[in-house]
């Protein structure tokens, strides 16, 4: 039997060699993202005449895509399986193609040859001491391609970080290499405009110490990465890898010592930013790169501790359901790692999957609307996303049926689109006629409609009720013993009706406040103290009254609400707050003569009346 005949070492690359390494009906694997061999796509393109039937294959590659261009088009095909600037366009010329798939399996398609690959041109480190290249900053499909191509083709580019993890390619793996030193593509910094900053503070209430993370590429991450600055030992397990988490890391809020998989270490597949986050990642042993397949798995995603996911999308439904890589028939992007990362943090004890968006598209139409415009792709489904989050609020949806899950995102959609939203959902019955258009939200004093707060050493969330706190509202009045009705309500009521729930909870809190105070239990919200103001008529006092969940005395909570109360009644312009109270009630009176005040009996009546002056 003959021996099979020896490779020869990588051949220096000339341009009568792409004939012979590239033939006719190839198919070819492009690097990735920050890693996109440039030069010799450039190279194989001016042999473009002499080759005929091509495909190109690619995930998103940074700069321009000079082979989606007319002139290209008798010679090759290109596929990608996520749009970036120039193939969005051509595909939508139907110059391009676009593959859809979960990231996660993308590396499968080409070990499986579903998609067999001839050639990869990839980028690469100059070769060590030991014979091997690092793939730098594109793990992510690049490993697979590598290892599944018949012909390697490399650009050695000393340039390229040299990154640890799966990055490794041993030289003699490549056929022929071009040697060419070109800085790598840059995205700076975007700015942090006033809506992003307000979605990010909203994120951050949803994220605790110790958890992991997860930002997708469609949220300023910046901003969330901003907000999330005085956490303690986060972690980091993300497809993409930038500089606002880069900045997390700078800032200490980043140790990965919790994290529960690959502990004391950062995991990602391909970096996209700053020459500062290259230089950063050159030889850092802090920071794993390892392919989509493992990455991008769902299952390995829900090994991290508390893992925290979040999305951007182009619109959500009512009822939850996200599109995000196109708009009706036309393809803006991909699946990407949203879908694989959101069912991941959704298997992860204490995992929350969410999504992140402005409330209005440029234009000015909305992004969560009755339905998703025919013909959009669906990547995560109703029962993917365990939260929405706009610069109106946060919309809570695991397990909410559809009447509450259209009052969350009726809450967070932009004041000029509510109530189309509340109308076609009634039309629809999904929630009941009495439903009214919510009232605006009162910004808290820390500047948005919320805050974390901590009572006697445990966390808490105060913020304004809302209507669709009206099931919540009732299961608080619930809990309570029949003196705390009698103290609260001054007679024994019996029942609270859900219609009554929400007339309590629908307060128009431009005029009046209602402020609760919440133990959040993953995406479950349980109320336990109840604030709230009745300006009187004259606009310059209002009558307080508060009510504390029995297990919960002694928190100090109806001192906090009555603080945060005072606060907004002073930027108000009122002149003083007043209250009336039983005498038996002693903690509420004791609390109301902490402050200044007037005391005064009422005729006829066995309550006293407290008036504090701000």
């Amino acid at each position: 039997m003959p021996a099979k005949p020896r490779k020869l070492p990588p051949q220096p690359l000339t341009p009568e060699d792409w004939p012979r390494l590239v033939r006719a009906g190839s198919r070819v694997f492009i690097g990735s993202y920050a890693a996109v061999p440039t030069a010799l796509v450039n190279g194989l393109l001016a042999q473009a005449p002499q080759l005929s039937d091509l495909e190109f294959v690619h995930v998103l590659t940074l700069g321009d895509v000079p082979w989606v261009a007319d002139r290209y088009i008798a010679s090759l095909n290109a596929t990608s399986f996520f749009l970036g600037p120039g193939m969005r366009e051509a595909v939508e010329a139907g110059r391009a193609d676009y593959t859809p798939s979960f990231f996660f399996e993308i590396p499968s398609l080409f070990h499986d040859r579903v998609i067999p690959l001839d050639v990869a041109l990839v980028q690469v480190t100059p070769p060590d001491r030991s014979g091997f290249c690092s793939l730098g900053v594109s793990c992510d499909v690049t490993r697979a391609a590598v290892d599944a191509a018949d012909v390697v083709i490399a650009q050695v580019n000393p340039s390229l970080p040299r990154t640890l993890g799966d990055t490794k390619l041993a030289w003699k793996r490549v056929n022929a290499f071009l040697d060419a030193d070109t800085p790598l593509p840059e995205i700076p910094p975007v700015s942090v405009d006033e809506t992003s900053a307000r979605i990010a503070s909203y994120v951050a209430l949803l994220v605790e110490d110790e958890c992991t993370l997860r930002i997708g590429s469609t949220v300023c991450t910046e901003a969330v990465a901003g907000a999330l600055k005085e956490r303690k030992n986060l972690g980091i397990h993300t497809d993409r890898l930038g500089d606002g988490l880069f900045e997390l890391v700078k800032a200490g809020a980043v140790t990965n010592k919790k994290k529960g998989l690959h502990d004391g270490e950062i995991v990602a597949s391909y970096a996209v930013g700053t020459r500062r986050l290259y230089e950063w990642l050159h030889g850092n042993p802090q920071v794993q790169f390892l392919p989509f397949d493992y990455v991008n798995h769902p299952a390995v995603i829900a090994k991290n501790h508390r893992m925290v996911a979040i999305a951007g999308a182009q619109q959500v439904d009512l009822t939850g359901q996200v599109a995000n890589d196109s708009v009706g028939p036309h393809f803006a992007s991909g699946f990407g790692g949203q879908t694989d990362f959101l069912r991941g943090a959704a298997l992860c004890p204490g995992g929350r999957p969410i999504v992140a968006l402005p409330s209005t598209t440029p234009d000015g139409s909305s992004r969560i609307v009755t339905h998703l415009v025919p013909g959009s792709g669906v990547v995560a489904s109703r029962g993917d996303v365990h939260y929405v989050v706009t610069e109106y609020g946060i919309a809570t949806l695991r397990g909410r049926s559809i009447r509450e899950r259209a009052l969350e995102l009726v809450q967070i959609a932009h004041p000029d689109h509510r109530a189309d939203l509340l109308a076609i959902a009634k039309a629809r019955k999904w929630v009941p006629v009495y439903e009214k258009l919510p009232p605006t939200v009162v910004a808290g004093v820390s500047g948005i409609a919320a805050e974390r707060i901590t009572l006697r050493g445990e966390p808490f969330v105060l913020c304004p009720l809302q209507p669709s706190d009206e099931r919540r509202l009732q299961e608080f009045f619930y809990s309570h013993t029949a003196e705390t009705i009698q103290s609260r309500y001054g007679y024994m009521i019996s029942r609270m009706s859900r219609e009554r729930a929400y007339d309590l909870v629908n307060v128009d809190q431009a005029k009046d406040l209602a402020l609760a105070i919440f133990e959040v239990q993953g995406p479950r919200r349980v109320i336990h103290a109840v604030g709230r103001y009745y300006l009187d008529p004259g606009g310059k006092s209002a009558e307080v009254a508060f009510v504390t969940r029995e297990t919960k005395r002694h928190y100090g909570m109806a001192r906090t609400l009555l603080e945060r109360m005072r606060v907004i009644a002073k930027k108000r312009g009122l002149a003083s707050l007043h209250a009336q109270v039983l005498p038996a009630n002693a903690a509420m009176l004791g609390l109301f003569r902490s402050y200044p005040h007037k005391l005064a009996t009422i005729p006829d009546g066995n309550a006293v009346k407290v008036t504090m002056p701000l």
